[in-house]
């Protein structure tokens, strides 16, 4: 299990890389139906959750869906493998492939400031690796696409056992939602979003509920736990040391 630190929201190729790398798909040969689905999917749970959408995420809608169009028409057969000009995932391809250098060229940078202030820090042992000694734990950059996923997961399993005969305003506040989260970790340690969830039945409760959890996670008020499997993630409280390091 990894502990996590959760990046700032990020913009649509972040998305579509996010796509690539865990369906292990081929840049070069971007299934275009498929991730167009993926995408679309996914904008509009971040618009049901109300994050903010930025017009860029529409402008690569756009974008997938004129592509989509393209390759249901007619083309000459190429022998050649390789990604050409003529093929209409072209220009998605090369934005994406320099968009993709740029985050590892960052990453390396990163790492490297990151190595350079430990290595000139006298005095002082870095608290993230003591809490790794500690707990064996090791930290993982993860995504908010990732989140999603693991929100999307809860959703259609309950959306599966669920049968409703009947419709009720469900009303319930982040606020409400926050509370019932922390009660529920001081009560019974760290808990996995799907048990967690596991006794709520309105997608309006779990909808809430997950953004009470974005919201604490950005207040600091929790710590993040991740699997190798994105879509099943835990939490838990942060320790009041924690705490009052990070003010």
């Amino acid at each position: 299990m990894y502990r996590v630190q959760l990046n700032n929201f990020e913009g649509p190729l972040d998305l579509l890389l996010f796509f690539i790398k865990r369906d292990e798909l081929d840049i070069y040969d971007i299934p275009i139906s498929y991730i167009t689905q993926q995408y679309l999917e996914y904008v509009n749970l971040m618009e049901e959750l109300d994050l903010d959408v930025a017009s860029e995420f529409i402008l690569m809608a756009s974008m997938l869906m004129s592509i989509k169009a393209k390759m249901m028409l007619p083309r000459e057969d190429d022998e050649n493998d390789e990604i050409d000009e003529t093929d209409p995932r072209y220009e998605l391809v090369q934005k994406l492939l320099e968009y993709k250098r740029y985050k590892e060229m960052a990453v390396k940078m990163a790492d490297i400031d990151e190595e350079t202030r430990k290595r000139y820090k006298r005095g002082y042992t870095d608290a993230d690796d003591v809490d790794q000694q500690a707990t064996g734990e090791a930290l993982k950059d993860v995504t908010l696409f990732d989140l999603i996923s693991a929100f999307r997961k809860v959703l259609t399993d309950i959306e599966r056992q669920r049968v409703v005969h009947k419709v009720n305003k469900v009303e319930t506040t982040i606020e409400e939602q926050t509370e019932f989260v922390l009660e529920t970790l001081s009560q019974s340690g760290r808990q996995s979003f799907p048990t967690l969830c596991k006794n709520l039945t309105s997608r309006v409760v779990i909808v809430v509920t997950f953004l009470a959890i974005l919201e604490m996670i950005k207040e600091q008020q929790i710590n993040l736990f991740i699997e190798e499997d994105p879509t099943d993630f835990y939490i838990d409280l942060k320790p009041v040391d924690e705490i009052i390091a990070a003010k």
